[in-house]
């Protein structure tokens, strides 16, 4: 998919589509989400079960209806655990930045309304005013994580085993498959329990994890310390950048930590961006996104900022995840994605961000600097067996139950990435061009003019609006254009039908 092009267009979908993906589906359908009020740390992973709360029943914890299977906070221990020439080694492979953002909570219910808002077959969000994707750009400065390098990709294996046994020191028992047991792994670390004790303070359960971890790790450099990083890196990339919905920690990127020099070659941003994808993909009756969704969140912070979902915190802060907080909102989950498909269906044209980083100092992002030439650009994501394209199907194979080289298998997008694509110039010289086309495409349903011109007239009373008077205006003329270019075709029906009634014309 197209890493970038800030919340670029596009007419990739179809007339089709547009109905059935910007009407918003019931959030009635599927089980349903609960946020914990009481979670001090950012849950990674959700584990669904149980019944959806009731329409008025208060947001809080609940028995099985979200379970964080591994903090923010865990990671963060290990990190600060490290000795000083692990942690110099993680920020030459360029993990520092994102390794040392503070935790964020969960907006469960924006997280929701935007997965479903995305339509898998043209990999984009489907909005009243346009298409918006999250971009290479957004990556880099959200999390600061690498977009530019190689590919994340190799060799996918029938098992692990050996690898695993090898690199990690752990013994494998799942002998087909490319998953060990996160309760083998942490161990390893010394943060087997990764809970609150009673009473316990954050900071002292931040400390006690912190020396557990500290206790375990090996403090010179060899073959040990080498073991223990990489036992943390798959920590990291199998649970934070690369995470699935379930419980254990994919290996797929073990072989490509077996030389720790070059880990920090590869694009790690740009892989994260493709698994984001790939979740976002999934069915509408499964909630949650697997991989690091608050990226997500917090680019709706930047580009929709009048939903007033994000707190802003630490103006000046780098990467951007650190300048926000979570709002929180106690009404139930269901109200509150309800009203957040209201405003996304209300919001005028002229208040949605498609810039949010223009005057950004840039000189304080030093990893902004190297991605820029990977901005703007029609290319190729790639991780392991995802690969992801923009204006194309994308593909995401699923047999890895055999060996599978894949430098081999999708070698015309790999050089597609290696040659950094092409840019993305778009027709439209002006937002309000870029507008007029979308409309004209997906004009010809009339439900969804209808609801666009109801969202102007609700947006705003007031006729000293500048950008409502301009979205009525753009609206007038998209209908104004579809009238013109459906006329030819229906003076050729009617004439047609003048035809049929006349014999002497049937001859002929």
């Amino acid at each position: 998919m197209d890493g970038d092009g800030e919340g670029q267009g596009g007419d990739g979908g179809g007339r089709r589509r547009m109905k059935k993906t910007i009407r918003r589906r019931q959030t009635e359908e599927g089980p349903s989400m609960v946020a914990q009020e009481d979670s001090p740390v950012v849950p990674m992973e959700e584990d669904i079960a149980g019944a959806a709360p009731g329409k008025d029943e208060p947001v809080g914890p609940k028995k099985s209806e979200l379970r964080s299977r591994l903090g923010w906070a865990v990671f963060r221990a290990i990190y600060r655990g490290l000795p000083d020439f692990q942690r110099a080694r993680l920020e030459e492979m360029g993990f520092g930045p994102f390794l040392r953002l503070d935790e964020l909570t969960l907006d469960v219910a924006l997280i929701q309304a935007l997965k479903e808002r995305w339509d898998p077959e043209c990999h984009a969000f489907l909005f009243p005013w346009g298409h918006m994707i999250p971009t290479l750009e957004d990556v880099v400065r959200i999390t600061g994580l690498r977009v530019d390098g190689q590919a994340v990709t190799g060799v996918t294996y029938t098992s692990y085993q050996e690898l695993a046994e090898r690199l990690l020191g752990l013994a494998v028992t799942r002998e087909r498959s490319s998953l060990i047991l996160r309760m083998g792994l942490q161990p390893s670390l010394r943060v087997a329990s990764a809970r609150h004790q009673t009473g316990e303070s954050q900071a002292d359960y931040m400390a006690r994890m912190m020396e557990d971890a500290r206790a375990a790790l090996a403090e010179e450099e060899g073959a040990a310390a080498d073991r223990d990083l990489r036992r943390f890196l798959i920590l990291v990339i199998g649970r934070l950048i690369l995470g699935t919905r379930g419980d254990p920690v994919n290996c797929r990127c073990l072989p490509l930590l077996e030389d720790l020099f070059s880990v920090g070659s590869y694009a790690w941003g740009a892989a994260l961006l493709a698994h984001i994808f790939e979740g976002l993909g999934t069915s509408s009756r499964v909630t949650g996104v697997a991989g690091f969704f608050p990226l997500l969140q917090v680019w709706a912070y930047h580009h929709l900022p009048s939903l007033g979902c994000g707190e802003p915190r630490r103006a000046g802060a780098v990467p951007l995840l650190q300048r926000w907080r979570f709002c929180r909102d106690e009404q139930s989950l269901r109200r509150q994605v309800t009203m957040i498909h209201d405003a996304l269906d209300s919001v005028p044209f002229g208040h949605v961000q498609w810039t949010p980083y223009a005057g950004e100092d840039d000189a304080a992002q030093p990893w902004v600097e190297q991605g820029r030439p990977y901005f703007g650009r029609d290319i190729w994501l790639h991780s392991f067996n995802t690969v992801r394209p923009w204006e194309r199907l994308g593909r995401s194979f699923r047999g890895i139950q055999q060996e599978t080289d894949w430098t081999v298998r999708v070698c015309e997008q790999l050089t597609d990435w290696e040659q950094r694509g092409r840019e993305v110039v778009s027709e439209a010289t002006s937002d309000e061009d870029y507008f007029r086309v979308y409309a004209r495409r997906y004009g010809a349903q009339r439900e969804e003019l209808d609801r666009a011109q109801q969202m102007v007239g609700g947006a705003s009373s007031s006729r000293e609006d500048p950008g409502c008077s301009v979205l009525e205006g753009q609206l007038a003329a998209a209908e104004a254009e579809l009238r013109d270019s459906l006329a030819p075709t229906t003076a050729l029906e009617a004439e047609m039908a003048k035809l049929r009634l006349r014999p002497e014309a049937a001859e002929v």
